[in-house]
Parts: C-alpha cells; structure tokens; sequence
C-alpha cells in the first residue's frame, strides 16, 4: 500500500475529487495548509498599500492505495490538478506498512 499526499491549488479540489471517485477511490483526507516553493509568495494591493504574500493557500490531499491502482491514481490526480501555471503542486508516495479499519478490524487493502 501506498500513501498518496499531493498538495494542490484549492480551486482543483472538485475536479480532483470526482476523478478519483471515477476510478473507484472511496476516501480522502482534505487539509488546508499554506506554503511556497518556487513561487515564493506573491503581492497584493489592499487599500492601495501593497503587501507580500509569504505563504500561497493550497489543498493537501492525502489518500492510501493498494500498489496495483497507484500509477492510475497518480496520473489522475496529475491530469485533474494541472492548469499549466506555477503552483499547481506537487505529489509525494510513502510505503504504508499496514492499515486497519476500526469498524470491522478488516486488515491491509481490504480496510481501504
């Protein structure tokens, strides 16, 4: 099993989210977090002083896979989140050792 954490613009969200759901992925973790990388912030006007954005809003989305269907997610979650510009995010995988649905005590890809 892998871990998914992709951190995406917040307008992406829905379009992210449906294509997923389209190729069977039933849950998801939705933070809101702020951050820069090679945008480094950006300028805004506010009653015409300008001030400097440090750390850009994004979305970072968490969702665990079982290895045959990680190559699929990950190109989804690329074609759904892309618009071309700066900032459109980045994608990270970890191995998830084990996982366990309280519920019903079911065990490794099957509590997914």
């Amino acid at each position: 099993m892998k871990l998914i954490t992709a951190i995406i613009k917040p307008f992406k969200l829905d379009d992210v989210r449906a294509a997923l759901t389209d190729i069977g992925l039933q849950g998801m973790t939705i933070e809101d977090v702020k951050g820069f990388g090679r945008q480094k912030g950006h300028t805004e006007l506010y009653r015409g002083a300008e001030y400097i954005i440090d750390f850009v809003p994004k979305l970072k989305l968490q969702v665990v896979v079982s290895d045959d269907i990680l190559d699929k997610a990950t190109e989804t979650i690329i074609s759904a989140a892309n618009s071309g510009k700066i900032g459109d995010g980045k994608i990270f995988i970890s191995n998830i050792e084990q996982s366990i649905r309280i519920r019903t005590s079911e065990i490794g890809d099957e509590a997914l």
